[in-house]
This record gives structure tokens, sequence and C-alpha cells, in this order.
């Protein structure tokens, strides 16, 4: 595969991202972009430096990466291409339902942290 045609690609899926994506679903992009980066940089903070307060350690990456699965679950709820799949959830409850279940994650985590 050349530069040109991967540059192709690239182009090609960006521009068909900007015009064919609605904004609620950018918006829940940007959150799991910034929490996947938010779990790398953690996970190479603790290659570099060191696990010493592992549980500190543990607790925030996994609550990156479950963050990152609930947003997940979120953008395809919301995605008005699913809307077959979850006929019977609105996207405002499926917003709720995003909200509580972060709320749960955050006391289990603030719990084990200690």
């Amino acid at each position: 595969m050349s530069g040109a045609t991967l540059k192709g690609v690239i182009c090609k899926f960006y521009d068909e991202y900007t015009n064919n994506t609605p904004k609620k679903l950018k918006i829940i992009d940007a959150y799991l972009t910034y929490i996947f980066l938010t779990g790398v940089i953690q996970f190479v903070y603790c290659c570099l430096v060191g696990t010493f307060p592992f549980n500190a350690f543990l607790s925030g990456f996994i609550s990156c990466v479950a963050s990152f699965v609930l947003g997940v679950c979120l953008r395809l709820q919301v995605n008005p291409v699913n809307k077959k799949q979850f006929s019977g959830i609105s996207p405002e409850r499926g917003f709720a339902d995003f909200i509580f279940a972060h709320v749960i994650l955050h006391l289990i985590v603030v719990n084990f942290i200690g």
C-alpha cells in the first residue's frame, strides 16, 4: 500500500466522518478519545515509573477502561443508524443509564483506592 493511497483513505474517512456524523456522536467520540489517551498515559507512566501505590494505579486504569466501555455503549445507543436495535431506548434514557453507571463505577473506584 503506497503512501498516496493511505493518505487518500485517511482523507476520505475524515471527510465522511465530518460530513455524515451527527454532533452528538462527535462529542461522544471526543470523550472516548480523551478517556483512551488518559488510560494510555497511565499505563505508560506505570511502565516507566512503577506501580508503587498499586491500588491507585489499578483503580485509575480500570476506571479509564470501564469509562471507555460505558462511552462506547452510549455511542451505540445514541447512533441513529442503530435505532432499530435499540427501539425501546430513547437517547435520553441511554444517557441517564450512562450517568447512573458512571456514578456506581466511581463509587466503587473510590472505595477501592481506600
